[in-house]
């Protein structure tokens, strides 16, 4: 598969820290033409976030149980077998007790001894693992993509603040209708970051253009613009947000602080009463 147009962000070992996989298994995957690293400034390896899908592919198949040996024999066989116009990011592959099934379209077979094997023979799956780079839309949809997408991004958030960036604008671009938890996550993520608040505040107003009665919307909004000192549409966020939801007791207890920097004592006393009212 092709990286050439995307950003090498990752070194041979944070790819060691953020998957868990050997680096004989890594090394074995790069020699196998799985992946295409470029090289950094000291010649050493760098992977694209594309990299790390399929990496991470690898290491759940470690997960259920399947040797290293057995993952390298299996990868270096299917990228033999597979044509060309086929790219990697079209098929699946799914730990199927100790054996390596590769499905693509309605074919299924063992990657290590080329057997085509039945349903039936597929049943008790341990550990379902799926390519989530863009596949034709005969092998998966735009939609199945996008989920995809969405669980890798989740999955990410907590350890790699850049993969599941983007991840998440992965699933906002593929998703057929649009994602409400991708842009309110994403719009999270980026106003978690204080120098990105203006781009999480674009993410809001863009998820508020198809969710406009949305109170957390509102409220995530009004956050960052807060974050970015502009008190006074953070406090007709905060308002809003109370008008759709009464009950949100932390827009009342945001409103109560804004209220004490702009020194309206009657406004903070009031907010914070309710606040108090809600939570207890």
């Amino acid at each position: 598969m092709s990286s050439r147009n995307q950003s090498h962000d990752y070194s041979l070992r944070s790819l060691q820290s953020l998957l868990g996989v050997s680096r004989r298994v890594l090394s074995g995957l790069i020699a196998a033409g799985f992946v295409e690293p470029s090289r950094g400034r000291r010649n050493e390896l760098r992977f694209t976030f594309q990299d790390v899908v399929v990496l991470r592919t690898a290491f759940q198949l470690q997960a259920a149980k399947i040797t290293s040996r057995k993952i390298l024999r299996a990868l270096a066989k299917l990228k033999a077998d597979l044509p060309e116009e086929l790219p990697l990011s079209g098929i699946r592959i799914t730990a199927v007790g100790d054996t390596i099934a590769v499905k693509t379209g309605q074919s299924q077979w063992d990657a290590t001894s080329g057997q085509h094997l039945l349903d039936f023979e597929v049943a008790p799956l341990r550990g379902d693992v799926a390519f989530l780079d863009t596949a034709p839309r005969t092998l998966r949809s735009r939609e199945q993509q996008a989920e995809e997408w969405f669980a890798l991004a989740e999955q990410l958030a907590g350890s790699d603040v850049v993969g599941a960036e983007q991840a998440y604008r992965k699933v906002l671009e593929l998703a057929d209708a649009p994602h409400y938890h991708a842009y309110t996550n994403l719009g999270v993520l980026l106003c978690e970051t204080e120098t990105r608040c203006e781009e999480a505040l674009s993410v809001f107003e863009r998820a508020l253009a198809h969710f406009p009665d949305d109170a957390l919307l509102h409220f995530n909004r009004a956050v960052a613009l807060e974050e970015l000192k502009r008190y006074g549409e953070a406090m007709e966020g905060y308002e809003r947000c109370l008008q759709l939801d009464p009950a949100h007791a932390d827009a009342h207890f945001n409103l109560a602080r804004l209220s004490e920097i702009r020194g309206d004592q009657q406004g903070l006393l009031r907010h914070l009463s309710a606040y108090r009212r809600l939570i207890g």
